[in-house]
């Protein structure tokens, strides 16, 4: 049994999800993919896949096999690339995940940059507010925004994410502008109902009896929530209530003055936007040259609109 054939098979069934879309691939009967698996599986002496005719189906050994195989495979693939070319020449294919919002207006558009920089490199975007495990579904990088919990992952800050209290001059002016943190119980807020965040609510900071500043939470009520940001940043703009925004959403709308920032003496100290990866340990030249092409986006003021503080 050539056993890294095997392995490639079974990652490449595992993720095609068929054998017959395997055997198309490689130009061989679907058999032939299936006496592979069969020695691999006689060989470890553990089952891998449940085949059925009608679907492919993960053992427990199975997916733990298969993130082996997949970082083994990776491990191959760059180790080829640094002999190859004097290791030098950005290659293959990248796969990135960012939340929806943040990756639509801030990840997006910095593909095709990317590409033009690096035309070697075909790159697959993700954009979705699941937190998307990285090493299981096979993401080189993720794109994360906010506080990020204890894990085995690494990650690198990109830049420093702030956010405000906005709303449409409209609105401030039916309603008046509030003064202090605690003003916001008595108005419309905008709330975002699913995202992790914000289940402490609006964070602030105020002076303690020391005179030191300290942070607050505070959980502002109103008649309109929804799961999905953009939703209400466009409630928002529409002058229905007030928002607590990040401003690489916002800053566009504040230059312009179709929004305006209260409550900005009180606003709270950033958290971060962050580069997710599985280890940095043999990092793929494709990842590193991500990484350092979002860090130096993200370190020009320009790309924010008119504050590089974010």
């Amino acid at each position: 049994m050539d056993k890294l054939k095997a392995i490639e098979t079974f990652v490449a069934v595992a993720q095609r999800g068929s054998l017959a879309a395997t055997a198309r691939a490689e130009g061989v009967v679907p058999a032939v993919i299936g006496r592979r698996l069969d020695a691999l599986e006689e060989h470890l002496g553990v089952k891998l896949l449940v085949r059925t005719t009608r679907r492919l189906t993960l053992t427990p050994e199975g997916s733990a096999f298969l993130e082996d195989c997949q970082r083994l495979l990776a491990d191959l693939a760059q180790a080829e690339a640094n002999v190859s070319a004097g290791g030098s020449r950005v290659r293959g294919h990248l796969r990135v995940t960012a939340p929806a919002g943040f990756g639509r207006r801030r990840v997006a558009p910095l593909v095709p940059l990317f590409r033009q920089q690096y035309p070697e490199v075909t790159v697959s975007l993700n954009l979705s507010d699941r937190v998307v495990d990285l090493v299981a579904e096979g993401y080189d990088c993720a794109v994360r925004v906010g506080d990020l919990p204890d894990s085995s992952l690494v990650s690198v800050r990109l830049a420093d994410n702030r956010r405000l209290v906005v709303a449409a001059p409209d609105y401030l002016r039916r309603r008046g502008t509030p003064q202090t943190p605690h003003d916001l119980l008595q108005h419309d807020c905008l709330l975002l109902s699913s995202e992790a965040s914000q289940t402490r609510g609006w964070a602030f900071t105020v002076p303690d009896e020391a005179g030191r500043r300290k942070v607050i939470h505070i959980r502002p009520r109103g008649p309109l929530d929804c799961t999905d940001g953009q939703v209400l940043y466009e409630w928002c703009l529409a002058g229905l209530g007030l928002a607590w925004r990040s401003t690489w959403e916002v800053q566009a709308d504040l230059d312009a003055g179709r929004l305006l920032s209260v409550l900005d003496d009180y606003a709270a100290p950033p958290n971060g936007i962050y580069a997710v990866f599985p280890t940095a340990r043999h990092l793929p030249r494709r990842v590193r040259a991500w990484i350092d092409f979002l860090k130096d986006h993200y370190g020009r003021a320009e790309f924010w609109g008119a504050n590089k503080s974010l």
